[in-house]
């Protein structure tokens, strides 16, 4: 970590800049909650605004004591989505027009938005980090979304300006100080060397996928010259390489977490520091995950992370991590040997190892679930470069949404380096992305997180080929309590109602992602959203007519049904802000708010 000067690392953080992000992100917060229904804008005397030729309406929200108007012009879409013109916003008080102010938007709605008082300040602190990110992005020389669209892997994802599409604070990342969000934030794309610690194999659990051996692996990864240099490390110390496993760990997590919080591991010798690897890597969307860009046809690395971030502490469990490569291992089987999911391309990127250190002592003074457990692990994924195809290029699907400063969208740009007809090309794409989820779940139960920062696109000449899946064992379930497993896998079961089950592809891919993709589309005068969601449904369509053995299960879980319920995210933020789900129930704590009008069942097959 480069430490510039108190001035300079603060240089982004100027008036222009600061009250650019804050329209932003007020513009995002009006959109969403009301999307969500916690605000409920009143449409404003005079007809459809030609502000900017928007042809969208006017509408106001007031403040909790009715002193505080912002008004705006907005577009409703399919899925009760709202377009807002971010120059359009006005805040009114007392008869007069008044600043945009970030931070006194959720304190003037604090209550519409059930932000109680402990909430409220932590929820400002993040919202202050994900402004302070804006402001930095506002720093980088424009890049235009074409230009973005043909770039490489890495220039693509660090190149992302929004973050999660849903979530409003979406970048608080508490714990990182200024200069640790210059060197470590993915935007910043500074290189990273990851740290190394030895841990006593009688502390430590490392468990590996079918073929794998620690040594060989480790080899692999760091290199003879740097293991013979950690075992000289050792050695120095009267210390055996043997009696130790190496676990790769994230720099803040060493200076900020570890050397304090484990300072009895350090000095008693069961943990070793020994300094960084020399291969340099890159934080990807997600924080804690590392690219390797000195070799890139190795793997990830996913470091546990103790920072509060989009509502969760981003650590990484000792106890979870053994069964990740076995679950990973088993999935894999399931893609290879399915006839349907070949033919889509789909393939997953394997956590291919993992390792845990057990502090015993916190692990007995401590609940199941608790942040002091999650703080050393790591796990190994596949890197996807290996796997690419002449011509073929890679994406992480978050940039489908990605906009430029000139509001072109990155989506846009594929279709036309593409030259196929818009509907041809989200053919292709959902063939590749949709058509394998509405297969998991109706032939195994079996769904995914499959977000934009989860999935990985191939591209070539525009067009998407295949999808990569990724971050599996944290995120799969099997929904179907009769599913035999391998006990290994047990841990992905879950129990969920059967009227929430289609709800893992309603709210995570129609609501979270084609919500915005749809629109997104349609603002940039790309395709209509009618071409949109009736290209979807014949997706959707044809994936049944070919599979009439499974016609009893489309029946019971119907794609086509009217209404869907309304599951809202950032309720689940304002709420908790810590712990928004639990993992062993994810059914249980949604926050269901009415129903959304499903956009596919008019075009639903005779």
């Amino acid at each position: 970590m480069n430490r510039e000067s108190p001035t300079g690392a603060v240089s982004h953080l100027s008036p222009e800049r600061w009250a650019h992000a804050s329209r932003l992100l007020v513009r995002k917060a009006l959109a969403e909650f009301s999307h969500e229904r916690l605000l409920t804008p009143e449409p404003l005397d005079g007809g459809p605004s030609q502000a900017s030729g928007s042809g969208g309406d006017r509408y106001a929200v007031r403040s909790d004591d009715g002193a505080t108007e912002y008004r705006f012009t907005a577009r409703r879409h399919a899925l009760d989505h709202w377009q807002v013109l971010p120059e359009s916003i006005t805040r009114h008080r007392d008869g007069a027009e008044i600043p945009l102010d970030a931070l006194e938007f959720f304190i003037e709605l604090r209550g519409a938005l059930g932000l109680s008082p402990e909430i409220l300040p932590v929820y400002l602190e993040e919202i202050s980090s994900t402004l302070s990110g804006t402001a930095y992005k506002l720093t980088k020389a424009p890049v235009t979304a074409a230009a973005l669209a043909r770039a490489d892997f890495q220039a693509v994802e660090t190149g992302m300006t929004e973050g999660h599409p849903c979530f409003v604070a979406n970048n608080g990342r508490l714990g990182f100080g200024i200069d640790e969000y210059r060197s470590y934030a993915p935007e910043a794309a500074s290189p990273v060397r990851l740290i190394w610690l030895a841990a006593r194999r009688d502390h430590a659990t490392f468990t590996a996928g079918a073929g794998l051996e620690y040594e060989d692996f480790v080899r692999a990864e760091l290199g003879d010259a740097v293991l013979d240099r950690f075992a000289a490390t050792l050695s120095g110390l009267g210390l055996d390489l043997a009696d130790y496993y190496l676990i790769p760990v994230h720099p803040w997590q060493w200076w900020n977490k570890l050397s304090v919080t484990f300072a009895a591991e350090v000095a008693q010798q069961r943990l070793v520091c020994l300094g960084a690897g020399d291969d340099s890597y890159l934080a990807q969307q997600s924080i804690r995950t590392f690219f390797n860009t000195s070799d890139p046809a190795k793997h990830y690395v996913k470091t546990a992370l103790s920072v509060i971030n989009m509502g969760f502490m981003r650590g990484l469990s000792a106890a979870y991590m053994e069964a990740t490569p076995a679950i990973n291992d088993w999935l894999a089987g399931l893609v290879e040997n399915d006839e349907t999911l070949r033919a889509t391309g789909l393939t997953i990127i394997r956590e291919r190892a993992a390792i845990g250190y057990h502090h015993r002592q916190y692990e007995a003074a401590t609940a199941k679930g608790s942040p002091y457990l999650k703080m050393l692990a790591a796990l190994w994924r596949e890197s996807p470069v290996p796997s690419l195809a002449p011509g073929e290029r890679l994406a992480t699907m978050a940039s489908l949404l990605h906009t430029d400063h000139e509001g072109a969208s990155l989506a846009g740009a594929l279709i036309a380096e593409s030259g196929l007809e818009p509907a041809e090309w989200l053919r292709r794409y959902l063939h590749a992305y949709l058509t394998p989820l509405l297969h998991s779940f109706y032939a195994y139960d079996l769904v995914y997180m499959p977000h934009g920062e989860n999935v990985i696109l191939a591209v070539e000449d525009g067009v998407v080929t295949r999808a990569v899946f990724k971050d599996i064992a944290e995120e799969i379930c099997v929904m179907d309590p009769d599913a035999v497993l391998p006990p290994a896998v047990e841990r992905v079961r879950a129990e969920v109602p059967d009227d929430m089950k289609l709800l893992s592809i309603f709210t995570d891919v129609f609501d979270c992602f084609f919500r915005f993709l749809g629109a997104t589309l349609a603002t940039d005068g790309v395709v209509d959203e009618d071409t949109f969601w009736r290209t979807v449904a014949e997706c959707v369509a044809g994936y049944q007519e070919a599979h009439p053995q499974l016609a009893d299960k489309f029946k019971q879980y119907d794609m086509f049904a009217p209404q869907f319920a309304l599951s809202c995210l950032n309720r689940l933020q304002l709420r908790n802000n810590k712990q928004m789900v639990d993992l062993q129930d994810p059914s249980g704590a949604l926050q269901l708010v009415g129903t959304l009008d499903n956009p596919i069942a008019r075009y639903a097959p005779a």
